[in-house]
């Protein structure tokens, strides 16, 4: 298996975990990575996409409700849910990646680790969210929490 590929799966396994748990119960993020692997290049890009897909989760959240007509959130999958924030993250944030590589990656641990139809079902809502903004153009951690942003908090 590819180190981010890796990495994005043990990404997923501890955002399932804090989606479940809550982040009061959930262990510490760099304890659990480096506890399930010893390979540094691919415990540092899980953290960064575990700790990206923390800190913008609530922007996550609305972007993915806005693009998932008749879906509720909180009605997904939980790893559905977790695919679609760790792949939103990657899509809108990293832009060192390419957003085919996000979206397929997405598409496979949903096929990996959810249903037969999670595929699907995963494509179509990033297929949205890669066009509503170009990469790197989200709002930054201070745009979003400054009086002037509005609705977009």
């Amino acid at each position: 298996m590819k180190k981010r590929t890796r990495a994005r799966e043990l990404a997923l396994q501890y955002l399932y975990q804090l989606d479940l748990l809550g982040e009061e119960d959930a262990s510490p993020a760099d304890e659990f990575v480096h506890s399930e692997e010893p390979d540094r290049p691919t415990t540092e890009f899980s953290l960064e996409l575990i700790e990206g897909t923390r800190e913008f989760r609530d922007r996550i959240d609305q972007i993915i409700r806005d693009v998932a007509q008749n879906w509720d959130l909180e009605r997904m999958a939980v790893i559905d849910r977790n695919v679609l924030r760790l792949a939103t993250f990657e899509l809108l944030w990293c832009t060192d990646i390419p957003p085919k590589v996000s979206i397929n990656e997405a598409i496979e641990l949903g096929k990996r680790y959810s249903t037969k139809n999670s595929g699907g079902f995963i494509n179509g809502i990033l297929d949205k969210v890669k066009d509503l903004e170009p990469k790197g153009a989200v709002a930054t951690p201070a745009e979003l929490t400054t009086p002037d942003s509005g609705s977009e908090a």
